[in-house]
């Protein structure tokens, strides 16, 4: 590594401990266990819908629905990180002090929610995609403004809930995407010829 390149990259991992020191602070400050925000968070957001799933989870679907679950949390604290980064939006309140992107909303809520449209479009053979979609446009118009004005939620003047509704969309129709795609190889495994 050139020293002009091991120097600056030295620079932003300062940058980076001064800016999760400054997330601690603030969460000491604003968000920690004492507010009432933060009780709003760990109880609505995250606990409430991890216990709802618990019960309601199809028991002979769990690994599929899991899956699919899993995809929905990993793109979208891929894209909230990505979005918090560039400045589009941020969470004023956090449950964990040095994870800045909505951990409980994009963790447990809206993929909760997704997991149980899932579940619900395959038990009952409705149009998963239909519903899906419906769920995405009550986040984006219902949710995302509710939490904004409690301030949950911040926005910049560039970003505009159109995009939002991009973002879920695209979200959910990628992780519906790879979900097939894996249950496809697993039906397709006996048929492969032997080596």
């Amino acid at each position: 590594m050139k020293e002009e390149q091991f120097e600056m990259l030295n620079k932003a991992i300062t940058k980076h401990e001064e800016t999760s020191q400054m997330y601690l602070e603030y969460w000491k400050l604003y968000s920690h266990m004492g507010t009432w925000q933060f009780w709003v968070i760990f109880v609505c957001l995250f606990a409430l819908p991890l216990i709802v799933l618990y019960f309601t989870i199809d028991r002979e679907k769990i690994f599929l629905i899991g899956f699919y679950g899993f995809n929905i949390n990993v793109w979208l604290t891929f894209v909230a990180n990505i979005g918090t980064g560039i400045g589009w939006w941020d969470y004023p309140y956090m449950l964990i002090p040095i994870i800045s992107t909505g951990f409980s909303v994009n963790s447990a809520f809206v993929p909760v929610l997704f997991m149980l449209v899932y579940q619900w479009t395959l038990n009952n053979k409705k149009n998963f995609y239909f519903y899906s979609l419906l769920t995405a446009i009550i986040l984006t118009f219902v949710l995302d403004p509710l939490l904004v004005s409690f301030d949950f939620l911040t926005f910049s003047k560039e970003f505009n809930y159109f995009l939002l509704l991009l973002i879920y969309t695209s979200i959910f129709l990628f992780s519906k995407l790879i979900t097939s795609i894996f249950v496809y190889m697993q039906k397709t495994k006996n048929k492969q010829p032997s080596a």
